[in-house]
């Protein structure tokens, strides 16, 4: 259950576009990004005074590659129905994800870089296209 002191809970009050599922998938998607996909370049950490040494840098991820790694990741976790899950969740075209990440961001629940930009989000793919996938039903094969 989500805290209720959680600074998502009053972002949801404040700005109801997205659900909450919105943003926990906008979440694993860049974990998904940095981790599986290798998706971003490492970055100094701002607090680096006291850090483990051993500890592992931070991956800054672009827009653009952020609303890519989304796009696989939907496909990967809802194959054919991805487009609609996120229509159910208020997302409708790749600046919505910009809108979640800024959102994210003012609350400090993510951080960006002087070049990153709310605009790095929008039209970066057609959600028609990008999730429209060729399913073939093949009859097994005969041994």
């Amino acid at each position: 259950m989500l805290d209720p002191s959680h600074p998502i809970v009053e972002l949801l009050k404040q700005d109801p576009r997205y659900t909450f599922d919105a943003y926990v998938f906008v979440f694993e998607a860049l974990n998904h990004a940095q981790n599986i996909l290798g998706m971003g370049e490492e970055i100094a950490s701002e607090s680096s005074e006291g850090e483990d040494e051993g500890q592992t840098p931070e991956r800054h991820v672009t827009g653009q590659q952020l609303c890519e790694a989304i796009r696989q990741f939907a496909i990967e976790q809802y194959g054919y129905m991805a487009k609609d899950v996120l229509a159910s969740w208020g997302i409708r075209e790749t600046g919505d994800f910009g809108e979640i990440v800024f959102n994210l961001i003012r609350i400090g629940q993510m951080r960006k870089t002087p070049e990153d930009s709310r605009a790095d989000f929008d039209n970066v793919y057609d959600f028609e296209t990008a999730f429209r996938q060729e399913f073939k039903i093949a009859p097994p094969q005969e041994p």
